[in-house]
C-alpha cells in the first residue's frame, strides 16, 4: 500500500490519540494536500518544526497500528467478506428454490453495505 494512503487511513483510525497539533497538520499534509511552507503559515511555526511534527506523527500512528492491528484486521475482515460473497454468488447462481435465493441475495446485499 502506498505510504500516502497507508497513513491517510491510519490517521482516521488513530487521530484521536496524537496530539491537536500532530493531527492537524497530518491532516493538512496527506489529506488536504498543503505544502511544508502553506502548513508552517498555517500552524505559524517553521517548516522544519512542520517536518518533525510529521515524522513523530507517522511514528506514532505506526506504533499504534504494531500494537492494535485495527488497519490489518479491518482489510482481513473486508478479504474474508469477499471470499464469502464470491461463494453466495456461486450458490445464488446453482440454487433452484425460491426461498433460499431470496435468503442468500439479502445475505449478500448485506455482505456488500459492510465492505
Amino acid at each position: 500500500m502506498l505510504k500516502h494512503i497507508e497513513v491517510s487511513i491510519l490517521l482516521d483510525i488513530y487521530g484521536k490519540l496524537l496530539t491537536e497539533k500532530q493531527a492537524n497538520i497530518l491532516d493538512m499534509y496527506y489529506n488536504k494536500d498543503l505544502s511544508l511552507s502553506e502548513i508552517s503559515e498555517v500552524v505559524k511555526t517553521t517548516r522544519q518544526a512542520v517536518v518533525d511534527a510529521i515524522k513523530k506523527g507517522e511514528n506514532k500512528l505506526f506504533e499504534y497500528e504494531e500494537k492494535l492491528l485495527i488497519m490489518k484486521k479491518s482489510q482481513d475482515n473486508e478479504q474474508t467478506i469477499q471470499v464469502i460473497l464470491n461463494q453466495l454468488s456461486k450458490i445464488v447462481d446453482t440454487t433452484t428454490d425460491k426461498k433460499i435465493d431470496k435468503i442468500l441475495k439479502n445475505v449478500q446485499k448485506e455482505l456488500k453495505c459492510i465492505v
